[in-house]
């Protein structure tokens, strides 16, 4: 078997291990929205950032991959693959700007460390039931979920298709 194939496997295996750890996040968003026991939330929005090291791993190899077979099948001429490109970059810049922001208030409304910008901060006291309440019917999930799925049916097309 050529390195082209194995390339090509890694760059899938990174894909899957990426959306592996997007669901345990995706369930964990859904579940929020109808939870709430404060000790449940904080449990979800940790098995939620649990997650954050087989994500950035996997999105690593997906990328690494991704370039390198480009490389080797001669496809940087070709459209579809810097389209591709910009479909993720375009998604990962959606979802992190409807997602983290909301997440962190979140985080923080329960008593958890939390993020604001890009500095981290201690657990401070809980916010009351009610706007707990409050931050978590206005949930970005089903939006988010839109966004990611809408946007994966996109980059396998354009992959399988490879149609400019």
């Amino acid at each position: 078997m050529d390195l082209y194939r194995w390339i090509v496997f890694l760059h899938v295996l990174g894909s899957f291990g990426f959306m592996l750890a997007h669901g345990a996040s995706a369930s964990a968003a859904f579940r929020l929205r109808r939870e709430r026991d404060l000790e449940r939330i904080r449990a979800l929005l940790d098995l939620s950032a649990s997650s954050g090291i087989v994500l950035y791993v996997s999105l690593l190899v997906l990328l690494g991959a991704g370039i390198a077979a480009g490389f080797m099948g001669r496809y940087w001429g070709r459209g579809w693959i810097w389209a591709s490109l910009a479909v993720l970059i375009a998604l990962m810049l959606a979802m992190w700007v409807s997602g983290s922001s909301y997440y962190h208030r979140v985080r923080k409304a329960v008593g958890l460390e939390y993020m604001e910008g890009s500095k981290p901060h201690p657990p401070v006291d809980p916010a009351s039931a009610e706007e707990i309440d409050a931050l978590l019917a206005s949930s970005p999930a089903l939006f988010l979920a839109l966004i990611g799925g809408g946007g994966l049916v996109v980059l396998v097309w354009l992959m399988m298709f490879k149609p400019f």
